[in-house]
């Protein structure tokens, strides 16, 4: 998965229904005395009413206004300061898609990456039917409500209605990540799927620790504006979106407050801002806040053991990591586990402590992958292990030939064949088109 596309999606809070006029009946200066202050931002106090008719969507003025008091509520709830304005753009969702489009160059979707697919595939979450990024590109341009552009400095309200309409969770989570980039910097880099994820647990988590802040003020302190009722042709619904993937996208966002909170109960807004500086390096952390920092990922290296028929892609890295927060999805979507799909928390995911995915590729344009994943203990491995097993079996109809080795017929998206051995702790998976291939692909020692 690309940061950026995780960056983007925002996930909206349930709102109260309050008034759209009045406020607490704010008696601050007009101006802060001494300049810029905590609370105040371009002529309004996080307290003072804002004059605005949400009914029709809200024009220019009103826009600035609603967003001046929204980055001064921020400022009272994050006790931190904005330091320059921010830009933000109402579009329909109808022009996002539009601009999506542009951005690939008249392209009919996103462009094919087969090392990626393979990835995904090694999850069993989305199959040879369809591409990762085409799949992925589906849920976000169904989910995205609004995203903040850190190369931009600014934000894009994606409307619900085909009237430019502000909702102010959207609003307030976007801001974040604008204050986020103003004092901290957003311009991250992670290499794995994994620390995507975990990078993102800090910072969607923040975003979304804060919007909840903020939509509990509204409903007990604050007078805010209505938030638009959706209309019915929308987003168009998460019906068609791949559920398996969507868990994933949502992890950040889901346990990301979690973490965050449990940061702040620990060291206050003081910690948090530490976290900019240290961001969780799994997604096991962000889980399990008590193992952040000191719980450290195992480092895994896979061997080359193919022939000359196969090769790993040109890729850097060559390895994928996923970690516990994707393998907790695969567990999920394959009915491995009756956890609550929002926990994260499984039997089979639980107890890992590395794993490295590397794609391979043949000249006719076979797909493969070697899956090595440790774990705490050998018990974590077994259970992992059987449930990858009772998945191809119960879930993808797969036959087993031979020991240790599965075959999954062309009805399932996932045909193909698949060796799992287990060694200790550690659990190797080897994946091809065919029976023949597995040791192509990786000898076996």
């Amino acid at each position: 998965m690309r940061r950026e596309l995780l960056l983007a999606l925002t996930i909206v809070l349930a709102g109260c229904t309050v008034p759209s006029f009045g406020g607490s009946g704010s008696d601050h200066p007009a101006t802060p005395e001494g300049g810029d202050t905590l609370g105040w931002e371009n002529g309004y106090w996080y307290d003072d009413p804002v004059d605005v008719t949400t009914e029709d969507g809200l024009n220019a003025s009103e826009r600035e206004a609603v967003v001046a008091r929204t980055m001064a509520r921020l400022e009272r709830i994050r006790e931190r300061e904005f330091t320059q304005d921010v830009p933000v753009e109402v579009i329909s969702r109808a022009e996002y898609r539009n601009r999506s489009r542009g951005n690939q160059s008249g392209a009919a979707g996103p462009p094919a990456d087969p090392w990626n697919d393979q990835v995904w595939e090694s999850l069993l979450l989305i199959g040879e039917d369809e591409g990762s990024s085409e799949a992925i590109d589906s849920a976000l341009s169904t989910s995205v409500q609004g995203f903040y552009s850190p190369s931009r400095d600014r934000i894009v309200i994606v409307s619900p209605t085909e009237t430019p309409q502000v909702d102010r969770g959207t609003l307030s989570h976007e801001l974040t990540h604008a204050l986020q980039d103003q004092q901290f910097g957003l311009n991250t880099s992670a290499e794995t799927q994994d620390t995507q994820l975990s990078t993102d647990g800090a910072i969607e988590g923040e975003a979304n620790y804060v919007q909840a802040l903020y939509r509990n003020r509204c409903d007990q302190q604050w007078s805010c504006i209505e938030n638009p009722e959706a209309s019915g042709g929308g987003g168009g619904g998460s019906s068609s979106m791949n559920p398996g993937l969507f868990t994933v996208i949502i992890q950040p966002y889901v346990s990301g407050p979690r973490f965050v909170d449990s940061i702040r109960e620990e060291g206050g807004w003081e910690a948090v801002d530490a976290l900019h500086r240290q961001y969780p390096n799994s997604t096991e952390q962000v889980i399990h806040p008590d193992r952040y920092p000191d719980e450290e990922p195992v480092e895994l290296t896979v061997p080359d053991r193919s022939n000359d028929e196969w090769s790993r892609f040109d890729h850097d890295p060559v390895g994928d990591t996923v970690g516990e927060a994707s393998i907790f999805a695969t567990m999920y979507h394959n009915n491995q586990t009756d956890a609550d799909r929002y926990s994260y928390v499984s039997d089979p995911s639980e107890g890992w402590a590395g794993d490295k995915v590397v794609p391979y590729k043949d000249g006719s344009g076979g797909g493969g992958y070697v899956w090595v994943s440790t774990w705490d203990s050998e018990a974590d491995a077994r259970e992992f292990s059987q449930a990858y097993r009772a998945a191809l079996v119960e879930e993808h109809g797969a036959s087993q030939p031979r020991e240790n080795v599965y075959v999954v017929p062309e009805s399932s998206s996932f045909e193909d064949a698949f060796r799992i051995t287990r060694t200790g702790d550690t659990v190797r998976i080897v994946n091809g088109p065919t029976v023949d291939d597995l040791s192509a692909i990786h000898r076996p020692q």
